[in-house]
């Protein structure tokens, strides 16, 4: 059943979202086999598509946002659903940019010859079907289904309520692209309603076809993952990211650092909330920083030594400390020194990004090492948490936990492996 055939087909959600799962499930091994060169060739169709389409795009873009803003939506939710001629060219470039990126499937990651003659090869596979949960940022679209095809995986996007229209006039690029290369269009599928049982149904595994969930979106969309998905999940519940100014920091550098890091874009899990300067520097760091801060539009809340910094600082309550703001707030602490520091990271931290700025090696070298979290950063500012900063191409998520993927999640870590054992007639004793 074609995409097309299942936008038209009158059914009720699950019956649809399990249709889509079998055909997901069926496209899959071509998905799989599809050589470096046609999985390439359909990325740059779609890019070139998203840039032929762009008019279409916007028109549905548009629809989406005039809703969104007759719904009371917040200006920075409005702000992640927004398209414009700049926004679309740099979806266009990243799709082209995982085009360019090598195929992941394939690589050897492992050989070795055991005693007995045997060679024994560790290889990357697909992970096969991925779904995507997102909300708001219809850009996900490009995104997920780019890196998805180029790891040799299906894609089933499930985007917001709120984004429908713009996901379904970007989804309809990478159709036609794969229709060209003559690869099955449900190598790249989307849910097309917003019915909420169809995340139901996701999550239950849409009858054992999804192997992984990953889910984009706030904290109540990816809690509801973590609790009900029966399939794994490459997941972060929140990004509440820190960045300690230890007592060795450079003041010129934890000022350029500490205002990228928060204000460059509030948004986004990267982002500080939470900022946490040495008490052995506090009488010369806390109120530049502080001040500079303040005078950028970024509300302060902070504790009784950092409300002496600013009289325009308010005061934080425990519930600051473990807050994602995704806005122009941050919380500012005073602690003693770098075991504090990292002692308040472990109970109030995410296990996302973290950050210490110092010119003592020693005390960077144990912050790398002690701090639990999936980045963790030296003199640098957190917004670099990124898949495509980290040149991979772009990531479809930030992942924290432990298992498989951890960080930015790429093209290589939507793959597996799997073991080829090559022989020469050997039997086991």
């Amino acid at each position: 059943m074609t995409q097309a055939q299942l936008l038209e087909k009158p059914s009720d959600t699950l019956e649809l979202m399990a249709a889509i799962g079998a055909a997901a499930r069926r496209s899959a091994h071509a998905a799989a086999l599809a050589p470096r060169e046609t999985k390439d060739a359909v990325l740059r169709a779609a890019a070139a598509a998203i840039r032929s389409s762009s008019r279409e795009i916007l028109e549905a873009n548009a629809a989406d946002v005039a809703q969104a803003k007759a719904a009371g939506a917040p200006a920075a939710s409005v702000d992640r659903l927004t398209l414009d001629q700049k926004r679309l060219e740099a979806m266009a470039r990243g799709v082209e940019e995982i085009a360019d990126l090598p195929d992941p499937v394939g690589r050897v990651l492992a050989a070795f010859e055991r005693p007995n003659g045997l060679l024994i090869e560790r290889v990357a596979t697909p992970l096969g079907v991925v779904g995507v949960i997102y909300e708001s940022r219809p850009n996900v679209t490009a995104d997920a289904a780019a890196l998805c095809l180029k790891a040799g995986n299906v894609t089933v996007l499930r985007g917001g309520s709120d984004s429908l229209r713009s996901s379904r006039a970007i989804h309809r690029c990478f159709v036609a692209a794969l229709r060209q290369a003559g690869l099955p269009e449900e190598i790249v599928s989307l849910v097309p309603v917003s019915d909420r049982a169809a995340v139901g149904a996701m999550l239950a595994g849409l009858d054992g076809n999804i192997d992984v969930i990953v889910p984009r979106g706030g904290k109540s969309l990816v809690a509801r993952v973590q609790h009900e998905a029966r399939v794994p999940v490459f997941a972060h519940l929140e990004g509440i990211v820190h960045v300690f100014v230890h007592a060795a920091a450079d003041l010129d550098m934890a000022r350029t650092v500490v205002l990228n890091a928060k204000m460059r874009r509030t948004g986004i899990c990267g982002a500080a909330e939470t900022l946490l300067v040495d008490r052995a520097c506090a009488s010369t760091h806390l109120a530049p920083l502080v001040k500079m801060l303040l005078d950028a539009g970024c509300a302060v809340r902070g504790d009784e030594s950092a409300l002496l910094a600013d009289p325009r600082v308010t005061a934080a309550t425990a519930e600051d400390w473990d807050t994602e703001y995704l806005d122009a707030i941050i919380a500012v602490r005073i602690v003693d020194g770098l075991d504090a520091a990292m002692a308040h990271i472990a109970e109030h931290g995410s296990h996302h990004t973290d950050c210490i700025l110092t010119q003592d090696e020693a005390a960077a070298k144990r912050f790398l090492a002690e701090v639990d979290s999936a980045i963790v950063v030296h003199n640098a500012s957190t917004q670099f948490a990124d898949g495509g900063e980290f040149g991979f191409g772009g990531e479809i998520g930030i992942a924290t936990g432990k298992m498989h993927a951890r960080g930015p999640v790429g093209v290589e870590q939507l793959t597996s492996f799997k073991y080829r054992v090559h022989g020469t007639g050997q039997a086991r004793a």
